[in-house]
C-alpha cells in the first residue's frame, strides 16, 4: 500500500544527476536543476563546512535517497571529523529504488540503505548512522543535542504539517547552542516561524541555476524554550 500512494518516477536533472518524483504530490525529491549541486550547497556548503562542532550531531528531516547522508559521509572521511548522523523518513526508499539513481559508486552508499532501522550502525570510522522510521514531529522531540539540522522536507504547500511552529521549537530547543538549520525553503512564512522560535535566519544565496535563496537559521544563545505538548 505504502508503494502504491507513493510512487516514484525517476526524472533527470541539468547536472546530471537523477531525482525521484511523486506524481500523487506533484513533487520531485530535488530541485530539477540538479540534485547533488543542491544537495551539496544547501546541507553541506552552507551547513556542515561552516558548523564549528568538532564532532557534530546531525539531524536530517526527510532522509529520503539518503544523497545528503552520502555527502556528509564523505566529507566526514576527507576531514576526518566525527559525526552522528540520524535520519528521520515516513516512507523509506529501497536500495533497489536508490541504485537506480546512480548516485555513487561508493560502497557506503549502499550500506547507508541497507543498514538496520532504529540503532546506531557504524557505516565508517568517521561516520555513525540511526535511521528512524516515522513522524518527525514525534521522533524530534527524543533528538537532543543536536549541532546540524538538515530540513529537506517535502514543500510546504505539499506537507505543511512538516513546517509548524511546533517542530521547530522541538528542534530549537533541542540544539546546542551555535546549532544550525538550512533548508532550501526561503518562503517568508517559514522564515517567521524560525524566527518566532529562537533562531537568527539568514536569507542565502541559493545553489548555481537554482533557488534564488536559502534559508541558514542559528541558535545563537540558550533560552528557556519548552516543548509544548
Amino acid at each position: 500500500m505504502e508503494n502504491e500512494r507513493m510512487k516514484r518516477i525517476i526524472e533527470h536533472t541539468e547536472d546530471g544527476s537523477a531525482t525521484l518524483f511523486v506524481p500523487e504530490l506533484n513533487e520531485h525529491y530535488h530541485s530539477v536543476k540538479g540534485a547533488r549541486t543542491e544537495s551539496q550547497h544547501i546541507f553541506i556548503n552552507m551547513g556542515l563546512k561552516t558548523s564549528t562542532a568538532p564532532q557534530p550531531r546531525i539531524l536530517e528531516i526527510g532522509f529520503g535517497t539518503g544523497l545528503n547522508a552520502l555527502l556528509t559521509l564523505e566529507v566526514a572521511g576527507q576531514e576526518k571529523r566525527r559525526v552522528h548522523y540520524t535520519g528521520i523518513e515516513f516512507y523509506p526508499l529501497s536500495w533497489e529504488e536508490v541504485d537506480a539513481l546512480k548516485y555513487s559508486d561508493n560502497p557506503l552508499f549502499q550500506r547507508l540503505h541497507t543498514a538496520p532501522w532504529e540503532e546506531d550502525v557504524e557505516v565508517s570510522s568517521f561516520f555513525t548512522l540511526r535511521k528512524r522510521k516515522g513522524d518527525a514531529n514525534i521522533i524530534a522531540e527524543s533528538e537532543r543535542a543536536l549541532d546540524l539540522v538538515y530540513f529537506d522536507a517535502f514543500a510546504p504547500e505539499k506537507q505543511p504539517e512538516m513546517w509548524s511552529e511546533q517542530l521547530f521549537r522541538t528542534l530549537y530547543v533541542n540544539m546546542n547552542t551555535g546549532g544550525i538549520l538550512t533548508t532550501y525553503c526561503a518562503k517568508g512564512v517559514v522564515r517567521r516561524l524560525l524566527q518566532a522560535v529562537g533562531f537568527r535566519v539568514e536569507r542565502l544565496p541559493g545553489p548555481p541555476g537554482g533557488k534564488r535563496e536559502i534559508l541558514r537559521a542559528t541558535k545563537t544563545e540558550h533560552k528557556d524554550l519548552e516543548i509544548s505538548s
